[in-house]
């Protein structure tokens, strides 16, 4: 595992292997936004969409959820489990999905250590200022448990499109 430090002294994992498509995605277990604890593993058998978003009730991040939310019954149709993960608690994941009606489950990543495996975690910039946050990131995983599609640097106004394109290929 590879560290870097940013200009503000943020330990980042900058880390030379990356998820690749048709091999199995990594397990993690998780805490949802109610209160039970998620595990990849304990998904197979469905298609598993995993996405990673930076901070709860922020405009992009609502953007992307509410686009899911507003076909959400396409995903439902083709068998999907979705999941959006955040460094945000369980507490914040229940008000924003409250809100925003959201229906499918959100995962608490506190320590950033799921969003890392996955490498969406790292540095960024915003404004010339870099820091260290969650990449947005998506990953489609089959019903087998192996990676179908990864999408990095996703545009959450046509998020749920894509993500539903990569379902059906």
């Amino acid at each position: 595992m590879w560290w870097a430090v940013n200009t503000d002294g943020q330990r980042y994992r900058e880390d030379p292997t990356v998820i690749e498509e048709g091999k199995p995605a990594p397990n993690f277990e998780l805490s949802s936004d109610s209160g039970e604890t998620v595990s990849l593993s304990d998904l197979r058998g469905k298609p598993v969409v995993l996405y990673f978003y930076p901070k709860d009730d922020t405009p992009g991040c609502t953007a992307q959820a509410c686009g899911i939310r507003d076909v959400y019954g396409e995903f439902e149709r083709a068998g999907a489990v979705v999941l959006g993960v955040s460094p945000d608690d369980e507490r914040s994941h229940v008000k924003f999905k409250e809100k925003y009606e959201l229906p499918f489950t959100l995962l608490a990543d506190p320590d950033h250590s799921v969003a890392e495996e996955y490498g969406a975690w790292g540095e960024k910039s915003y404004a010339g200022k870099k820091y260290v946050g969650v990449k947005r990131s998506t990953f489609v995983i089959d019903a087998d448990g192996n990676v179908k599609k990864v999408m990095h640097d996703v545009k959450p106004a046509t998020h749920a499109d894509d993500v539903l394109a990569a379902l059906a290929d």
